[in-house]
């Protein structure tokens, strides 16, 4: 059966990489696919032939769909590329499964996204759905996915209605750092240290990422997001290849498992403050490095070790 779901795929220079997310897709069979490509960089000796490459493979659709192209033909970056590229399928459809080149799903992230994107249609409190879940095998409650603050962009899907909020300057950011917009979200001070401290290089532009400015969105409108109780999509991305994640990742590697289904939904719509701060502490803020300077931040700030 074909996916009426739109899937947005996003692809740059990592051909086997896409060749992997793409046969996942063509499993799917999605009805609409977008395909959103960055240029290569001039400056990069092999890159032009790497994008056509990974350009190729997402153009190898052999079952009955519309396929929708935006292939940039100068380099735009990570910011600019998933921003405008983003922008661009939200023009096109009211909601859309989205997944990037390193972002490889289990067949069960498909429908329940789709049933997601069905459930929460018009519930403004809910501005996306993800596939990823990091909580080591540690189910939170008894339905298939929980609420939680943190919105998860390795493989997830979203509405119009939701993305048209979306601001990659974050010119609002100032007006709610002041007004304790990271403590209303999170009820961590050194989660919400860390965040202020994140969210303030990428409103000064000392970043090349547009995630950051999503999140933001989402907690500046007090959204939560649904995440599964088993993971359902692998980042594929660490190595030579990857814009983020170049010699990292091990924490982020979880392999993808199978959704259940019917699906059962939570009875209450509120953050599980423990999964998140396991989010937080064991994936987001994991490092020895970081662990000292987490120590340091609560001696500074009197709390408990």
């Amino acid at each position: 059966m074909a996916l009426e779901a739109p899937v947005a795929l996003f692809i740059f220079r990592r051909p086997e990489a896409t060749r992997r997310v793409f046969d996942r897709i063509r499993q799917a069979r999605p009805a609409r696919l977008l395909v959103v490509a960055d240029g290569p960089s001039p400056s990069r000796a092999g890159e032009a032939e790497l994008c056509a490459q990974a350009r190729a493979v997402a153009g190898a659709v052999d079952w009955p769909c519309q396929v929708e192209r935006d292939y940039s033909a100068e380099n735009l970056g990570c910011k600019r590329r998933m921003a405008s590229g983003l922008n661009w399928v939200f023009s096109r459809c009211e909601e859309a499964i989205i997944l990037e080149d390193d972002c490889l799903p289990d067949l069960s992230f498909f429908p329940y996204c789709a049933e997601l994107l069905s459930r929460y249609r018009d519930e403004p409190r809910v501005m996306m759905v993800s596939g990823d879940n990091f909580q080591g095998g540690a189910r939170r409650g008894d339905a298939s996915y929980y609420f939680s603050a943190y919105h998860h962009i390795w493989g997830w899907a979203s509405w119009r209605r939701a993305w048209q909020h979306y601001d990659v300057d974050m010119q609002a950011w100032p007006a709610a750092r002041a007004s304790g917009l990271l403590h209303r979200a999170l009820a961590d001070p050194v989660a919400e240290a860390v965040w202020e401290r994140d969210l303030q290089r990428a409103f000064e532009g000392k970043v090349d990422t547009w995630d950051l400015q999503w999140l933001f969105c989402c907690w500046r409108l007090g959204a939560l997001c649904p995440l599964p109780n088993v993971n359902l999509v692998t980042n594929i991305g660490a190595g030579p290849g990857g814009t983020h994640m170049g010699g990292q990742g091990e924490a982020f590697e979880v392999p993808a498992g199978a959704m259940p289904f019917p699906l059962r939904h939570p009875q209450a719509m509120a953050a599980d403050r423990q999964a998140d701060w396991r989010t937080f502490h064991e994936v987001f803020f994991h490092t020895t490095a970081r662990i000292r300077w987490a120590i340091r931040l609560k001696r500074l700030l009197g709390l408990a070790i």
